[in-house]
């Protein structure tokens, strides 16, 4: 399988909402979601459960868990080996609704304009 590129969503302001949640949460954790990360540019479709999951809408979780919080990394395919990822957040039971549209719109934001939402390292 060919290696799966991975782009960062950038909002219109310039700001990346994955980055900056990667900076609020613990080290150890940020470790544990950058690992996954690598490992989805690796096996793209091909990653399964317990390491990701799909949600809802086209929207995919990458699953890392620290003591009882559950950190996520959601992300779209939005070509044969791309991905889009949008934005990470902490659950309890679920994903919480409000995080799988805001993926969504993310996604539709991105299809709409590649370029102003694609973040450049």
């Amino acid at each position: 399988m060919p290696r799966t590129d991975v782009i960062l969503y950038r909002e219109l302001d310039g700001s990346v909402p994955l980055l900056d949640w990667l900076d609020l949460i613990p080290e150890k954790i940020r470790i544990r979601c950058v690992g996954l990360i690598e490992l989805l540019a690796e096996r793209g479709y091909e990653l399964r459960r317990p390491l990701c999951d799909y949600l809802d809408n086209g929207v995919y979780e990458l699953r890392a868990r620290g003591g009882n919080v559950h950190y996520r990394v959601l992300y779209a395919f939005v070509g044969p080996n791309i991905v889009l990822l949008s934005h990470g957040c902490t659950k309890e039971k679920r994903v919480a609704r409000k995080d799988i549209d805001r993926a969504v719109l993310n996604l539709e934001r991105y299809h709409q304009d590649p370029e102003g939402h694609t973040h450049k390292e």
